[in-house]
């Protein structure tokens, strides 16, 4: 679990269809849709807040470390 080196608060719920869970005063997931093992979320959050499915946001953080690795003397001459 991301935290920035805080501790992490882990909670489980159990939700129906149309009910919702609030993180904080501008965060608010609510059930749409429950179709055998899978679930619909509606997520609605500040514009400001990046949103991702976990599997998207994990393969971004490798692509940045990959790209963090790069060494400096192939970037030399471009611009």
């Amino acid at each position: 679990m991301i935290c920035s080196g805080q501790e992490a608060l882990l909670l489980t719920f159990s939700r129906k269809t149309g009910q919702a869970v609030r993180i904080g005063e501008d965060i608010l997931i609510t059930v749409k849709e429950i179709r055998g093992r899978q679930v619909r979320l509606m997520i609605e959050a500040p514009r400001e807040v990046p949103v991702f499915r976990e599997e998207l946001f994990q393969q971004i953080a490798e692509e940045n470390e990959r790209a963090a690795r790069v060494k400096p003397d192939l970037l030399e001459g471009l611009e």
